[in-house]
């Protein structure tokens, strides 16, 4: 709010009311501190002293998302105002004609056409200003009009949301505008055109239910309140206090249901790297360079050198090896790391995103063990709970929709055992996984790149091409659990080992994978450079190839081939020559 007197000045002087406001201050209704305004604009609207971020009109909206302030305002149709002839303490009419006059726009939505990271884009603005954002016939006839028109020219559309929710004054008229959004939003959906909803501050109602909440991407800007019903509403049902972070951006991003919390500062730039990679606009490769960090190497790992399988195993295992978030930190250029599963949390364990590999705009998953002891605990160790296996069908969701290859890294001791998986679905999760990596209609690269353990690894290792790093393991449980069980004792885990055929070398002769890659000398935890040079164009190589595959094949391809899998594995019976050679000594 202005300090001082109101000033009454309306829209006919509102040059003249800017040029007094930028002399006046302002009081920030989070901390209460005064505030020169021109230090407040400066820093986009934010208060320099508490950080809260003051909704924004369409037009600072548009000068922040689009390059150089550069953009077109769209002409949206118009409707018959106060269909219901409502009346509460002031008709419904005369409300309009208030909110009309103070914001100088004909409803709450606005529209324009512009520029955002050099890809021409579509985005359509919830004025907060406008009777709170609220959604009426107007406002879904303005919606859906933009939608169409970034349909009509084939461009992204990013829709920024500001909103109490659905307008009482018009009752059910207003309600029908959550499915007639909904409508115009499958068809962006079906005709693979990028839909971004950038979620700010309030965004609640009948818009979080419709629309806004079916965005290929949800980037929420930090601090910013969203949920269905209010804050207060909730505590008078419950009758109980919230936590003071109920319903902010970053409460969002720890239940799944927003992909990246993002400060207003940033959004230009997280919503050009987003759609460079969706449009697949061109890239030259980055050279990689990475340093292999260092490690006391005279230390003696405990089971090495008992036999060669259980060596693997070990290697594996090893501290040092890289993981999946050092292999997007080594090769893919403009990652963006794309988080929750819209239904229930953000599973560190998964790791997901969009980048370039190697100049190929993909989309990539993962899991992700950590290194330290901290990074361990949040990331479990790389084993995902249901929530990441529902992420990862999100990601293969989402690669289909826009015809980006899928790449997968898997390392991970097997699904999280706990009460809170199973509680959740574990099984299910897993079960979906598979099934929607085996029907994904797009060129699908799988590598494992150290543990592949159990139905947690194979989840997301249904590849058209199952690639394995030469020190890589896969089994179906860890040999010293193995061994527990049918030497019933631990220490058989090496004899255990071989027997189980671990190895990438026993994966390529059982045609359970196509391609070993080659470590360095000594493993990949000895020259992390080299691993990941040789890792990138493997990958590469299998997805061009891929590529010249019709998509529609791939998935019964990809079925056959799993399908072939264990029909003829004698292989491993000893051959006659073998027996032979035994008998004579």
């Amino acid at each position: 709010m202005l300090f001082g007197k109101k000033t009454g000045i309306k829209n006919d002087n509102r040059d003249r009311y800017e040029r007094v406001r930028r002399l006046m201050w302002i009081k920030c209704e989070s901390c209460g501190r005064l505030v020169f305004y021109k230090d407040y604009k400066d820093n986009l609207y934010i208060c320099p002293r508490c950080n809260h971020a003051f909704m924004m009109n369409p037009k600072q909206r548009f000068d922040l998302l689009f390059d150089n302030n550069n953009w077109t305002k769209l002409e949206l149709p118009t409707v018959s105002d106060d269909p219901l002839q409502f009346v509460d303490r002031m008709p419904y009419a005369e409300r309009l004609a208030e909110a009309r006059e103070d914001t100088g726009a004909n409803d709450a939505v606005v529209s324009a056409d512009g520029v955002v990271g050099g890809v021409p884009t579509t985005v359509c603005v919830l004025n907060g200003f406008f009777m709170m954002g609220s959604m009426g016939r107007a406002a879904g006839d303005g919606i859906i009009a933009s939608m169409e028109h970034a349909f009509e020219l084939h461009q992204p559309f990013v829709m920024v949301t500001s909103s109490g929710g659905a307008r009482m004054q018009e009752n059910i008229l207003s309600l029908m505008q959550m499915a007639r959004t909904t409508v115009a939003v499958n068809k962006l959906h079906a005709n693979k055109i990028p839909y971004i909803v950038i979620l700010t501050d309030p965004t609640f109602g009948g818009v979080t239910a419709s629309f806004a909440m079916l965005g290929d991407i949800h980037i929420a800007e930090s601090g910013a309140r969203i949920g269905f019903a209010g804050r207060r509403v909730i505590e008078q049902n419950i009758r109980e206090k919230l936590p003071s972070g109920f319903q902010t951006a970053e409460y969002l991003y720890e239940h799944g249901m927003v992909d990246m919390v993002v400060n207003r500062a940033d959004l230009h730039d997280a919503l050009s790297r987003v759609l460079a990679v969706l449009t697949k606009q061109p890239r030259e490769p980055k050279p990689i360079s990475v340093t292999t960090p260092k490690y006391d190497a005279s230390k003696k790992i405990r089971g090495m050198g008992e036999n060669a399988a259980y060596d693997k195993v070990l290697l594996a295992r090893h501290e040092n090896r890289p993981h999946f978030l050092d292999y997007i930190n080594g090769i893919v250029d403009d990652w963006t790391y794309l988080a929750g599963d819209r239904l229930y949390g953000e599973d560190a364990a998964m790791g997901s995103g969009i980048g370039y590999w190697r100049g190929i705009p993909a989309v990539i998953i993962g899991q992700e063990q950590g290194r330290t002891i901290e990074t361990r605990q949040k990331h479990r160790f790389g084993m995902p709970n249901p929530d990441g296996y529902r992420k990862a069908q999100r990601m293969m969701e989402l690669a289909q929709r826009f015809d980006l290859p899928l790449i997968s890294l898997f390392d991970t001791a097997g699904a999280f055992a706990g009460r809170e998986g199973e509680e959740r679905g574990q099984s299910q999760a897993i079960a979906a996984t598979i099934s929607a990596g085996l029907r994904v209609k797009t060129p699908y690269v799988a590598v494992n790149v150290g543990q592949g353990g159990s139905g947690g690894a194979i989840a997301i290792g249904t590849g058209d091409r199952v690639l394995m790093l030469e020190n890589a393991i896969y089994s179906v449980i860890a040999p010293e659990s193995c061994a527990s069980i049918l030497w019933k004792d631990n220490k058989f885990r090496a004899v255990a080992s071989a027997a189980m055929k671990l190895t990438a070398r026993d994966m390529a002769d059982m045609n359970v994978i196509d391609k070993i890659i080659v470590e360095p000398s000594g493993g990949a935890h000895n020259d992390w450079q080299t691993t990941m040079e040789m890792l990138a164009a493997a990958v590469v190589e299998q997805i061009r190839e891929l590529e010249t595959i019709p998509v529609d094949e791939l998935p019964a391809r990809r079925a056959e081939k799993f399908l072939a899998m264990t029909r003829d594995v004698e292989i491993f019976g000893p051959s006659s020559e073998h027996l032979h050679d035994h008998d004579e000594h």
